[in-house]
């Protein structure tokens, strides 16, 4: 008896059941994704709520996996610090010397700055530090600029404080869960940070690209263009980011504005620190109770 013609020899019952597995697994994934997709556009809250849970449950992954990959990462520049670090020693110490009177004169600065305003009795709201939390990842495969920081309400993390680190503005938190929080980074496009220049004061704003740079343009036509070289912190217009935070250096002219590097890398950010809020936001005013 001849053998039917729809037979695949030598196609095993394994592959058979990878196949079944592999196209069920698909077919859940884009259920899946479906469904959230459904859910964020018609219930945000909801949403946003699941992906703080998701959150909570990774956190600890990305971690340890990010533990592990700045440390292999690392290996190269380490080798390379050793057998420069001769060169590297005798160049600090030029700079340090050079930099001296520049801190002496900065200090100088600072002390009369606040003798004026005790002089001039000058009200001012202070900025406490709310915790110091590790940031356990950070997106990197698309334009959306955020991060994780492992810290959330529980340790006093509300959305809308501002996120520094040791060399400058980080960002401000989205959205906070028990446990962790979302952070949305200066460099991100939806980012928009009143800034200063250091020299002058010439105010501006500064917008994130997605691709690490920001994007400077002065507040009027008629001030002063940003240059190469200038460096750029906080206002403290708004109420929400604290003045004099660094926030980038200009690294380049464009038509209407600037290019800044940021000073506070996030890719190669290991711990921040959460501010509170400059100024508080004043109280929303009472229900009107007549009938």
């Amino acid at each position: 008896m001849a053998p039917p013609r729809n037979r695949r020899p030598g196609f095993s019952r394994r592959a058979q059941y990878g196949l079944f597995i592999g196209y069920v697994i698909a077919i859940a994934g884009a259920l899946v994704g479906a469904v959230l997709l459904a859910l964020a556009t018609f219930d945000p809250p909801a949403f946003s709520a699941l992906r703080s849970g998701a959150a909570e449950v990774t956190a600890p992954i990305s971690w340890g996996v990010g533990s592990i990959w700045r440390g292999i990462t690392g290996i190269p520049s380490a080798i390379g610090s050793f057998f420069g670090v001769h060169g590297e020693n005798a160049r600090l110490k030029e700079q340090i010397a050079g930099e001296r009177q520049q801190l002496i004169r900065a200090r100088a600065i600072a002390y009369e700055n606040i003798r004026l305003k005790k002089l001039l009795a000058v009200r001012e709201p202070g900025t406490e530090t709310v915790t110091t939390a590790r940031v356990v990842s950070s997106s990197a495969g698309s334009t959306r600029r955020f991060a994780l920081l492992y810290a959330g309400l529980i340790q006093g993390v509300h959305a809308g404080m501002p996120v520094r680190a040791a060399d400058g503005l980080v960002g401000r938190v989205l959205e906070a869960g028990p446990d962790t929080a979302r952070i949305l980074l200066l460099t991100d496009p939806e980012s928009v940070i009143p800034v200063r220049r250091t020299r002058d004061g010439a105010p501006g704003f500064a917008t994130g690209r997605g691709d690490g740079v920001l994007d400077v343009k002065p507040i009027a036509l008629g001030n002063a263009a940003f240059g190469p070289g200038d460096v750029l912190v906080t206002s403290g217009t708004g109420g929400l980011f604290p003045p004099n935070l660094p926030v980038g250096q200009v690294t380049s002219r464009t038509r209407d504005g600037a290019l800044a590097r940021p000073y506070a890398s996030p890719d190669a950010l290991d711990y921040a620190i959460v501010l509170s809020a400059f100024m508080t936001p004043p109280p929303a005013p009472p229900a009107d109770s007549r009938p």
